[in-house]
């Protein structure tokens, strides 16, 4: 059974959201950079959380952690599929000779020109 998506895209509609997930990635990155540069820090202010609630350092990374969340839930109200944050690589369900494929992108690139079988991943991109 093939699974079910909230929406397909045409390649024009994938490359016009292209502009706005870079910016959403971005700012992904961003908090992603933040929660990894408190991180380390975290152990002294989880053992004291439950004395003072994990005070400012802990308030900060809960703040940067929420706000990770809902960049990377406005990609997926787009109908957009985050596969990995690191690379900023995003799958756009697709219809392709009448199954659905995704097709995919990450930066640098400026368009979408690759797709691949759901089960294949990055590793089975094929041009368009």
């Amino acid at each position: 059974m093939e699974p079910s998506f909230p929406r397909l895209f045409t390649v024009e509609e994938a490359n016009t959201l292209i502009p706005k997930l870079k910016e959403l990635l971005d700012d992904l990155a961003v908090h992603r950079d933040a929660l990894r540069e408190k991180a380390p820090h975290l152990e002294p202010i989880l053992q004291a959380a439950s004395a003072n609630g994990g005070g400012r350092e802990g308030s900060e990374y809960g703040v940067e952690a929420y706000r990770l969340y809902l960049a990377i839930a406005h990609i997926r109200e787009l109908g957009v599929i985050l596969k990995d944050l690191d690379m900023g690589l995003l799958d756009f369900p697709h219809e392709r000779e009448g199954r659905v494929v995704f097709l995919c992108w990450h930066p640098p690139e400026e368009q979408v020109e690759y797709w691949h079988e759901i089960e294949a991943g990055y590793a089975g991109r094929q041009p368009l």
